[in-house]
Order: C-alpha cells, then sequence, then structure tokens
C-alpha cells in the first residue's frame, strides 16, 4: 500500500494515480524524499512538515510497482539505516576525538602526531562531512525549494559552518572544528533514529487500518471453491469466512449463523451475532462460525476504505494550535539564524577566536532546530484521529475535533439519534374478556397485509412476543385509519380512534386511563374490534435507545447542557425529555425551523454541537459549533458534519468531549517541552554568560538537548493511548 493513507484497498490491482497526478502539487518529506502526498501533512517516518515539490507528469501505478517503487526506496531510507549511519559516523568519529584538546584537557592524554595526521584528520572529518551529513544537507535543499526553511535548514547552515572553517583551519594551522562537527553529525543521526522510531510506534493505530484486509480470499466460482486475492473480487462473488478470518470486504451473510469482532470499525467490544441477512464489515474478525458472505461492495466502496480517506483528510487538515505551531516553528527558524549571526560576529568583535566564534554559531543553530516543535502538535492530532478511529468515530477535521473542547451544549435531533426512529410494540390493553394472547393475534394477522409503518411495527411485536400470526381474508386497508378482514371466522377491524369513532365504538372506561397515560407520553395507540366487540389497544412508541440516558449523564458530568429538537409534539418531547433527564427541548419544530434553533443557542453565547442525521439536519449541522452526523444517517448529513458517528449510540458525543480535552492538554504539554528548553539552553549555547563562569554548551551537548526534547514530545503523546475514553 501506498504511504498515502488515502488508498482505500491496499490490495487493489487497478491503475491508481500516485500523489501529483494530471500536473497537481506534490508534498515530500525533507529527510524521506520518497514520501509523496497530494496535500501538506506530516511525514508518516520522522513527523517533519510535508514540503511543496515540483509538479509531476501523470503516472499510472498498480500495486506491484507500488511495492518494487514506493517501499523499494523507502527501503534506502528506513529506521535501520540511520542506525547504520550512526555506528559508521561514530567509527569516524573516534579518532577525531581522540586527537583533538578536549582528550589531552580531561583525560590528559595526548595522541601520538606523526606527519601529516592534521590531513588524516581532514580526511574523516570530510568523510563523516559527506557520508552522514548528506542527508540533512538534502533535506535542508528540499526544505528552502518548498520555501519551507525548517530543522533541516538550520543543521545544514550548522555543519556547513563548522566543515567549512575546518577546512580552512587544516591549511592555516587554526583550530579545526571536526571533533564537534563529527560528534554532532553522529548525535543527529542517533537523534533521528530514536524520533523515527517513536513517531512511528505512535502513528502505528492509523497504519493498522491499510493492513486489516487478508491476501487471499475462498470464492465460490463456477461451481467451484477458488482462492483468489483479494483484488480480484467482484460484486455479488459469494465468499467462504471460516472461523478466526478476517471479512475481505464489505458484504451480506447469505448462509451460516456467527459472531463478528467488530470493534476496530465501531469500536463496540462485544461481538455481534450475525445471521442470513446481516451485514459484515471489511476488516472485521469473524469467531467461530463458518459464513457465506456476498459481496456488495469492493475496493474504495467500502467501509473500511471511507474510513481511511476521512482519516486521510483529518490529517492533511490542521488545527488552530497547529497553525500557530507552524508559525512559531518559522519565527524559531528565523531567530536562530538572526541569533546565531549575531553571536558570531559579538564573539568575533569582542576578540574570541574564530574557531570559538563558529562553534558558538553551530551550537545556536543545533539547539533552535524546531523538530520539537513542529512536531509537538501534528503528532498529538495524528494520535487522536486514531484513538477516534478506534473509539467509533470519524474525525474528518481537526477543526472540529479542537472545537469539541469548548462546546457547552450539544442538541440532539431525537429521531434516530436519542430513539430508534421507528415505532416499535409497547403496551397491550385487553378489554371485554379477551386476554393478550388475542389481541395480538387478531392485531397482527389483519396488519400482515399492510404496507403503513405502524401496521410492521405491531406484526413485528406480535411476531416477538411469540404468538402465531394467522391467514387473513377479506382484507381491506383504511386508508389513513387501519385496516379491516376476517381472522378465524371472526370479524376484525384494527386502526385509531378516528376508525373507532367512524364505527360507533367506545373505549371501556377500565383501560381509558391507562390509554390517555400513554397517550400523553407521546406514543400511537392502536385499537382493535372483534366481531362487533371492543378487544383491546395496543401501544407504540418511537423506543428511545437504551444507552440515550447514559450518554446525557456523561454529559451533565462534563458539565455539558443537552437540548432536543424534535418535530414531535409537546407531549412526547415532554416524556422523553424528562426520562433522560435533558435540560431543554424544543417540540414541534419543522425541519427548516432546526437551524434557527441552533442559532437562538448561540445567540445566547453558547457554543453548540448538533447532532442529527437526516436530510433536514445538514442545514443545523453546518451552522452549529460542532456537527455530529450519525454513521447510518445520510450522506448529506455526514458531508455537514465534521466528526461521523459509525455507529447509532449517543454515548460516544462524551468520548468525543474527552478525546478534544485530552488532545489539548497534549498539544500544550508539547509546546512547552519543544520550547521550554530553549529559554535556557540558546543563551548556554551561544555563550552569554562564559564570563560569569558558566561554560558555553557544545555543539554536540545541543544535539542532545535538542534530540532529547523531540523524544519526550513523542513520548508523551504516546502515552494519550493509555488514556480510556
Amino acid at each position: 500500500m501506498s504511504h498515502d493513507c488515502c488508498q482505500g484497498n491496499k490490495h487493489s490491482e487497478a491503475p491508481k494515480k500516485v500523489a501529483g497526478d494530471s500536473g497537481e502539487m506534490v508534498y515530500t518529506c525533507p529527510m524521506h524524499p520518497e514520501i509523496e502526498k497530494s496535500a501538506p501533512g506530516m511525514c508518516p517516518e520522522c513527523g517533519m512538515s510535508l514540503v511543496a515539490k515540483t509538479k509531476k507528469a501523470t503516472k499510472q501505478v498498480t500495486k506491484k510497482s507500488l511495492g518494487k517503487g514506493v517501499h523499494g526506496k523507502h527501503a534506502g531510507h528506513s529506521t535501520n539505516v540511520f542506525l547504520k549511519k550512526f555506528w559508521i559516523a561514530l567509527t569516524l568519529t573516534v579518532p577525531l576525538v581522540l586527537y583533538s584538546d578536549l582528550v589531552e584537557l580531561f583525560v590528559g592524554l595526548e595522541m601520538p602526531r606523526f606527519f601529516g595526521y592534521e590531513y588524516v584528520i581532514l580526511l574523516l572529518g570530510t568523510a563523516v562531512f559527506f557520508y552522514g551529513g548528506w542527508v540533512f544537507l538534502a533535506g535542508s535543499y528540499r526544505e528552502i525549494r518548498g520555501h519551507m526553511p525548517g530543522m533541516m535548514t538550520l543543521i545544514a547552515l550548522a555543519i556547513v559552518a563548522a566543515y567549512t572553517w575546518s577546512v580552512y583551519a587544516t591549511f592555516t594551522a587554526d583550530m579545526t572544528l571536526f571533533w564537534e562537527l563529527g560528534t554532532l553529525i553522529t548525535i543527529m543521526l542517533l537523534g533521528h533514529w530514536l524520533e523515527m522510531r517513536s513517531v512511528k510506534k505512535a502513528r502505528g493505530a492509523l497504519k493498522e487500518l491499510s493492513a486489516l484486509l487478508p491476501d487471499t480470499v475462498e470464492v465460490e466460482r463456477n461451481g467451484k471453491i477458488e482462492t483468489i486475492s483479494v483484488a480480484e473480487l467482484k460484486s455479488g462473488d459469494v465468499v467462504h469466512l471460516k472461523p478466526g478470518g478476517r471479512v475481505p470486504t464489505d458484504g451480506e451473510v447469505v448462509e451460516g449463523v456467527s459472531e463478528i469482532d467488530e470493534s476496530i470499525a465501531t469500536g463496540e467490544s462485544k461481538p455481534v451475532a450475525k445471521k442470513e441477512g446481516d451485514e459484515v464489515i471489511a476488516g472485521t474478525i469473524n469467531a467461530d462460525g463458518f459464513l457465506k458472505i456476498k459481496v456488495t461492495n469492493v475496493g474504495e466502496e467500502t467501509f473500511l476504505a471511507n474510513v481511511m480517506r476521512l482519516v486521510a483528510e483529518a490529517e492533511s487538515s490542521k488545527s488552530r494550535l497547529q497553525l500557530l505551531s507552524d508559525k512559531a516553528a518559522f519565527v524559531l527558524t528565523l531567530v536562530a539564524v538572526s541569533v546565531g549571526a549575531i553571536t558570531f560576529v559579538a564573539w568575533l568583535s569582542l576578540g574570541g577566536e574564530v574557531s570559538f566564534a563558529v562553534a558558538r554559531l553551530v551550537a545556536v543553530l543545533v539547539i533552535a532546530c524546531p523538530h520539537a516543535l513542529g512536531l509537538a502538535v501534528p503528532l498529538v492530532a495524528s494520535i487522536s484521529t486514531g484513538m477516534a478511529a478506534e473509539n467509533g468515530f470519524v474525525v474528518k477535521s481537526r477543526l472540529a475535533l479542537e472545537s469539541a473542547r469548548s462546546v457547552d451544549t450539544v442538541l440532539f435531533d431525537k429521531t434516530g439519534t436519542l430513539t430508534h426512529g421507528e415505532f416499535w410494540l409497547d403496551e397491550v390493553f385487553p378489554a371485554n374478556g379477551f386476554d393478550t394472547a388475542d389481541v395480538l393475534k387478531f392485531a397482527g394477522s389483519v396488519n400482515k397485509g399492510s404496507e403503513h409503518a405502524i401496521a410492521k411495527a405491531v406484526v413485528e411485536g406480535v411476531r416477538e412476543q411469540g404468538v402465531e400470526i394467522v391467514a387473513v381474508t377479506g382484507f381491506e386497508r383504511v386508508p389513513g385509519k387501519g385496516a379491516k378482514g376476517t381472522v378465524d371466522g371472526a370479524k376484525v377491524l384494527i386502526g385509531s380512534e378516528a376508525l373507532l369513532d367512524e364505527a360507533g365504538f367506545e373505549i371501556p372506561e377500565d383501560i381509558t386511563s391507562s390509554i390517555d397515560e400513554e397517550a400523553k407520553k407521546g406514543k400511537t395507540v392502536v385499537h382493535a374490534v372483534v366481531n362487533g366487540k371492543y378487544a383491546g389497544a395496543l401501544s407504540l412508541s418511537d423506543k428511545v435507545r437504551t444507552e440515550s440516558k447514559e450518554a446525557v449523564e456523561m454529559l451533565h458530568k462534563e458539565g455539558i447542557r443537552v437540548a432536543m429538537v424534535t418535530g414531535d409534539s409537546e407531549e412526547t418531547a415532554a416524556w422523553v425529555s424528562s426520562k433522560l433527564g435533558i435540560d431543554e427541548y424544543f417540540a414541534r419544530v419543522l425541519p427548516e425551523e432546526k437551524i434557527e434553533k441552533v442559532r437562538a443557542l448561540q445567540a445566547r453565547g453558547e457554543r453548540v454541537a448538533m447532532v442529527g442525521d437526516g436530510v433536514n439536519d445538514a442545514p443545523a449541522l453546518a451552522q452549529a459549533d460542532l456537527g455530529i452526523a450519525i454513521g447510518a444517517g445520510t450522506n448529506v448529513a455526514i458531508e455537514s458534519a465534521g466528526i461521523v458517528l459509525v455507529r447509532n449510540d449517543p454515548r460516544d458525543i462524551g468520548k468525543i468531549i474527552r478525546l478534544s480535552r485530552l488532545t489539548w492538554r497534549k498539544m500544550i504539554q508539547n509546546l512547552f517541552w519543544a520550547t521550554g528548553y530553549n529559554i535556557v539552553a540558546l543563551p548556554l549555547a551561544a555563550g552569554a554568560l562564559v564570563t560569569f563562569g558558566v561554560p558555553a554548551i557544545d555543539p554536540a551537548v545541543g544535539a542532545i538537548f535538542m534530540s532529547a526534547s523531540t523524544v519526550i514530545v513523542a513520548f508523551n503523546a504516546v502515552l494519550m493511548r493509555r488514556v480510556k475514553l
């Protein structure tokens, strides 16, 4: 799979265009030029900001060429290669240190001088400079070409200054800086290796998305079972999924019973039972049952591909804090160059030796490298994006996740969000000697012939009660009111109170109060009349999700008000609100009026998160400070939202708030670690306190400080994964 995680299916053999096709701008890493993306972002190997490069000609690549091209090139810049460069540079640097004044000063040991030894030191220093330092020189070229001078530019300036002076000093018998140059490059290589390991570990969760599919799959074709690659699957194929296997693509179970671990897709830890007719998601894991699955979506149409696309879009977006840190990194680069130049000139004007002035310049440039600052925010954002996907919601925009921390009101659309959005059979009230089973049988049997939503809910409820539904004759719909027919020889009338009044029947007094109570709760009541005698009533409601009350409680614990908007009656809205503990509700709201309710809350100074799932929710989702779409909702709603819930679980709203606040805290902590040490280190690197007896920091020590701050930032970001949302 390409490094560009926009590729939805790693097994696709179909020709793909790489980033930069059709004359689009290509973004690459200064340190890892094999990384190419179509949008600015963060290098998946080292975390450095990608820089723009020249436009490329259109190029078609397949999975095979990707494997040999992108990954082949990447092998040349792998983490282990930097470790190899470190060991070779260290070996070459040892004699540079031994023949420096450092050994004689601290150990009292003077290495034997031989004729021409200074030229041997020159050759060793040159080897370290070009072999170990070339990656930094090349990286600085890419940064400057992309108009984004940063870490590579500062390091390149530092080592070029040290090397140029040292070559000159070799032929003028002046003091060289070869040991400083060698130790600086060696430590920078080691530091970059450590940074790469930290970044790769931190970003591991997102990379796992690209490795969720199996390479091969068993499929029924021409009456035989064939083993093919996932890339060869077609819509309509029937796949055999053995126990423990991964679902290769989105599909529908056509045979078998099992349980599927969908945690990677929905965040739900409990395995989900699957039977004929149920849908399965690519990348999820089968338990101990055998399933036959009909392929419905392949390649970029799959759920997993869409998640990866949204993650890629989120990675290319930036939060306000990241934009600020990017500017700060650029400013720090300019400050480093300016302070370095001032330091160099100041020491020369004070009569200092040129070698000492150059060493101070090099130390300042290295200390001020903004790598940790550039990594501080995007690495946390990248991890939070992965954590979101692991917990069942997808961040489409980092600005959306950032804004979630300051939300103080969550406005839910009731239907399909807090409730299931479907009618459910709640209660049965038999009368006049009929029992519950009788009422269910007559109501279910007559309604079986109707296509009305209420009729279907009655039939489904009767079946769930285990009551037999029998054949009906003489079925007749009564438009807008109900239906009638003959069941087991009895004439049955099923319908609303209007139908009851029209037929001249009255509700018995012993169940009138119960029916009135159901109506106050906003429930729909259906009446049954059998052979001219009132038999009973059935109440139906849009069932409240079992998770909704817990979701409201979670938000209250976070100090957030909860409001609800619905087109239902005042009675229904009041009942649902009291049942769930909702702070405020808006009833009888027309679809086009939902956006006005969002604006009304905002006019009161509240920052509003809107949660919805329908086409009519889209304007309100866009108007809200944060739009959250239910994943099972419409595409229009999803496109209007900044965050998408993969599963229909309102409890995930609380997780979004907590993740947003955790992400913000980690970003602030990382910015402190990335910049705080400069307050002390920069003056010491410049030698500002030498006159007070405080020694100046050598370039090699500066490199240790700079690398350590980057590793600390990466480690602090990784600690996010230990937090349970």
